[in-house]
């Protein structure tokens, strides 16, 4: 189905919208550790993570973005109401879980919506099972690397840190925390941002404007970071509440070691190509670190609920999705 000019750019508009939302979202996952330990005051983390999130074109490759354009549903029955169901899905359930402070994946939200959307006009054949499989995974195991990662470190840590006082250990991972930020979000932009593009190439190439050879034009990548770095800029102050001091106190060792954790699994997920959830993998990085110190030291409730929320994310996006894609149908017969 081709469509008009208009209508082309205005859905690639919903989907930066989206994009936008994603960094403000998740804005949580980058900076909520450098936030709680006062390393640095709230505004000028969100211009740090910012930054870090527009350059990570320049770092990665755009496996990420080849995988959510072609292997979670059939790139052939991709048109303009499914990619305008996907994207509605993933946008209503960020408002409603940022509206509350829930810490969901923005990336589950987008794929959930995708799905639904794609379900509802061709059904369960339209599916490519392995790409969801791999994302499927990913939900268990990128906070579990995290959390493994940030304990490992946390070990480095004290070990490294036996000759020197309190407040000198302090001091010295308040100025390490500065560069573990800048790698979790240099990792959140490559990973996140890399979903919008592959929606905006499956698009464009529905509508026969690639050449007939799926790829990500550069105008799209840069368009798609620019979008998360604006979003990140505006901040996400509910989320970064629950994410830096409700589910355990931090130190700036343990913020070190919780960043630090989740970029290492962000780079890896990234680089093989698959979409994880940031808002997953920090929340296992931190997790780790304040069970470290001891079990009681983490709120397993606020954990739980968390949890839940991860759980909840694909099918509830993906019912808004359905919802979207067959109104946006019946619209336009």
């Amino acid at each position: 189905m081709t469509i008009s000019f208009t209508l082309l750019v205005a859905l690639i508009g919903v989907a930066l919208l989206f994009d936008f939302l994603n960094g403000l979202h998740d804005a949580a996952n980058s900076i909520a550790t450098v936030v709680s330990t006062r390393v640095l005051k709230p505004h000028h983390a969100v211009l740090w993570a910012a930054f870090f999130n527009f350059i990570a074109f320049a770092v990665f490759g755009l496996h990420v973005a080849q995988t959510v354009g072609k292997g979670i549903v059939d790139a052939q029955i991709i048109d303009p109401q499914v990619i305008f169901g996907a994207l509605m899905g993933a946008i209503a359930w960020n408002v409603i879980t940022w509206r509350y402070g829930i810490p969901s994946s923005s990336s589950h939200a987008l794929i959930g919506g995708l799905l639904g959307a794609g379900i509802s006009k061709a059904g369960l054949s339209s599916v490519v099972w392995s790409g969801v499989g791999k994302t499927v995974a990913a939900i268990f195991l990128s906070p579990t690397v995290g959390l493994v990662l940030a304990l490992l470190l946390v070990l480095v840590v004290a070990w490294s840190s036996l000759k020197l006082t309190p407040m000198g250990v302090d001091k010295r991972f308040r100025k390490l925390q500065l560069i573990s930020a800048a790698l979790y979000s240099l990792g959140h932009g490559g990973n996140d941002a890399q979903k919008t593009m592959g929606i905006i190439t499956v698009l464009l190439y529905s509508q026969g404007m690639l050449g007939g050879e799926f790829h990500v034009p550069f105008w799209v990548v840069l368009s798609c970071q620019a979008a998360m770095a604006l979003g990140t800029m505006s901040g996400g102050w509910k989320i970064v509440h629950t994410m830096g001091s409700k589910i355990t106190r931090l130190t700036p060792a343990q913020g070190f070691c919780a960043e630090t954790g989740g970029a290492i699994t962000l780079f890896m997920a990234t680089m093989g190509g698959i979409p994880v959830s940031s808002t997953h993998t920090i929340t296992g990085a931190i997790v780790g670190v304040g069970s470290a110190r001891r079990l009681s030291a983490v709120r397993w409730n606020v954990a739980s609920r968390i949890v839940v929320a991860w759980v909840v994310t694909l099918p509830a996006a993906g019912l808004i999705g359905a919802a979207f894609y067959e109104l946006a149908a019946l619209l336009s017969r």
